[in-house]
């Protein structure tokens, strides 16, 4: 069990404390003191030296560290100070805050300026960056532990509900669904209902089921409703009449349809349209021979063309490749030439160069021997010989690749101006050959003036009057049989919508059938769901009353209901702390509210094996603090203490200004 004890808490300049200090030397206090005397102030400053909040868990900036004068004012560059010793263990560990105000000339002003705050932090007064001070309270104790330790109400009226639930959970330990399932035989059929998902999982699953089957319960009702209200009116109809009624419409239809058949096949008109497909045979072939008597030679002079026309494409683009291969052989010539003259000039640098060879040993500066001296001279002039000679057959290898284009070049040149002149003739031949079509087009004769192709289209038109002479009359008694035919289809129609109205009568009740059976199952689907929810909530209750006894077994006084019933019979899910029955915060007077801190405080500081000092703020309701291991500080409203006034149980009573 680490043990925390308060030793020493020094406040200066903090919340219009001007100076209190207290030696506490580990031991239980007592302190008295009227409204305002700064009781409160003491676990405030002991809170923030910590954690930088103050014992409501208001931050720096809400708890107003800052003294202010009696107009209500800041009173500025004041250093707020809180120092605290505690005995850790056997170790005394010293630790120090100082809360000040920023002060610097801005640009253009010679006096200070207020430009914000710092917070100074000590470790057995060494200065302490604020990153390496809160690593070192966090290695003392837990933030969230710590406040839980030293305040007998931070639990029941700081934390929410949900993070007391999970605080309980954590001293008593969970119990296991299958122990909760085996301790109620009426939760027997709830495991296998439950195919593997947690019981919260489970309930979403019925509450999402329960949803969507009430939503489709509400619609099936207006649904039948809608399909009855669109019911046909089929009085008087029998399916047997309607048929046998459509049968003999159709059988008049068919007849109908035949008698048109046989009007429009009258054989004389059949036999005009034999004649006018054979003159449209001699049509086509006087045509055919026409076209071939009168255009044979044009045909063949525009074939003659295209040829032609291909013959001189195919020379432009031989002249377009010769020019190119022009083209880059003069670049070839221009790129040796100018390599030529690169090699002369080297040749030439290389000649005029002599050898410079040193004549003294680099290391001890003595003259070389003669016979080094020469062997350099040699060497270099061996090298130098080779270079001139690797230039000059690069000279002459490039001479000679220059004049091998050079001959390249005329002979590329002669094939362009021999395929120039081919050209020309080649414009020429085809420039005569258009001419020639053109008076050709001239002197060809149109079909329409064959005096053969005249009479037989003559012919044509004459026998395309007679049917249509012939046509008009069949027409006017075809058009009264159509007639006759869309009147029967007309009664068919009728028949038809009366038939419909009869299957869409039989369709919607056998809908409404159906949707009454889904109603039926839907209804039992929601029945088991509603089954299955009662064994989710009584599986919670008997979980929640299991948890709840091994919750309280932890606790001396307090107790805790983990759950309330609703009236519908449901479980909610809450924390609420009693004590004899009476809830904390409805009805508990302040003492018991104060002991039952007290006593969760004593189990927790088992659980987390942590004991630090208990401030018990209002203490004067309370004639007896239950028996607690920590350091306690009591603070007592006391009338007739002006001034703070604090008892220690090893020491006498002092007053602290």
């Amino acid at each position: 069990m680490k043990s925390i004890k308060l030793l020493n808490l020094k406040l200066t300049n903090f919340k219009g404390v001007k100076e209190i200090d207290i030696n506490a030397a580990g031991n239980d206090l007592s302190g008295f003191g009227d409204n305002g005397t700064y009781k409160t102030t003491l676990f405030d400053g002991f809170v923030w030296v910590l954690f930088d909040t103050d014992s409501l868990n208001r931050s720096t900036r809400e708890m107003g560290i800052k003294t202010l004068d009696e107009n209500g004012e800041v009173i500025h560059k004041l250093n707020h100070e809180v120092e605290i010793s505690l005995l850790i263990g056997d170790k005394e560990v010293t630790l120090k805050k100082v809360y000040r105000e920023k002060w610097g000339k801005v640009k253009g002003s010679m006096t200070d300026t207020f430009t914000g705050h710092t917070t100074d932090h000590f470790i057995n007064s060494v200065p302490s960056k604020a990153g390496e001070y809160e690593d070192f309270i966090k290695g003392i104790v837990d933030k969230d532990v710590f406040k839980l330790l030293t305040s007998p109400s931070y639990f029941n009226e700081q934390l929410h509900w949900t993070k007391q639930r999970d605080l309980l959970l954590e001293v008593a330990g969970d119990v296991d669904d299958s122990d909760v399932i085996a301790s109620n035989e009426v939760l027997a059929e709830l495991e296998q209902a439950l195919n593997g998902n947690s019981i919260e999982d489970h309930q979403k699953i019925i509450a999402a089921k329960r949803r969507a089957i009430n939503e489709e319960v509400k619609k099936i009702p207006i649904r039948i409703d809608e399909i009855h209200r669109n019911l046909p009116d089929i009085t008087g109809l029998k399916e047997k009449d309607i048929k046998d009624s459509m049968a003999k419409l159709l059988d008049q239809t068919d007849k109908k349809h035949e008698q048109i058949n046989s009007i429009n096949n009258g054989s004389e008109v059949n036999e005009l349209k034999r004649k006018i497909s054979d003159i449209e045979l001699q049509l086509s072939s006087v045509r055919n021979e026409h076209t071939q008597n009168e255009q044979e030679e044009l045909f063949k002079l525009k074939t003659r063309l295209q040829e032609e026309q291909s013959n001189r494409q195919i020379m432009r683009n031989d002249l377009a490749s010769q020019n190119q291969n022009l083209k880059s052989i003069d670049n070839k010539i221009k790129d040796n030439e100018e390599a030529m003259v690169g090699l002369r000039e080297d040749y030439a640098s290389i000649d005029e160069g002599e050898f410079t060879g040193e004549h003294h040993c680099p290391t001890c500066s003595q003259s070389l021997p003669e016979d080094h001296i020469e062997e350099a001279r040699t060497n270099f002039n061996l090298n130098k010989s080779k270079e001139l000679e690797s230039i000059n057959a690069k000279g002459v290898e490039l001479k000679e690749e220059v004049e091998q284009l050079q001959d390249d070049k005329e002979k590329t040149e002669k094939e362009v101006a021999k395929i120039t002149e081919n050209g020309k003739k080649k414009a020429s031949d085809i420039e005569k050959l258009e001419g020639n079509i053109k008076k050709a087009e001239s002197t060809v004769k149109p079909i329409e003036e064959n005096e053969q192709y005249i009479k037989l289209n003559d012919e044509k038109k004459a026998l395309d009057e007679q049917i249509k002479q012939l046509e008009q009359s069949v027409s006017e008694s075809v058009q009264k049989v159509q007639e006759e035919i869309r009147a029967l289809k007309e009664q068919q129609s009728a028949l038809q919508a009366d038939l419909s109205k009869l299957n869409q009568h039989e369709e919607s009740k056998e809908r409404i059938t159906e949707l009454e059976v889904q109603e039926k199952t839907l209804a039992a689907e929601f029945e088991q769901l509603e089954k299955e929810l009662h064994l989710t909530e009584e599986f919670t209750r008997t979980k929640v009353n299991m948890l709840t006894d091994n919750i309280n077994s932890k606790f001396k006084y307090a107790r805790f209901n983990l759950f309330k019933e609703n009236i519908n019979g449901g479980l909610e899910e809450t924390c609420e702390t009693t004590y004899q029955g009476v809830p904390y915060g409805a009805g508990l007077n302040n003492a018991a509210r104060i002991n039952i801190g007290l006593d969760i405080i004593n189990t927790l500081s088992k659980h987390y094996g942590v004991q630090a000092p208990i401030f018990v703020d209002n203490a004067e309701s309370i004639t007896k603090l239950i028996d607690v291991e920590s350091q306690v500080i009591s603070l007592v409203v006391s009338e007739s203490d002006k001034k703070l006034r604090v008892e220690s149980e090893q020491s006498s009573e002092s007053e602290v200004a």
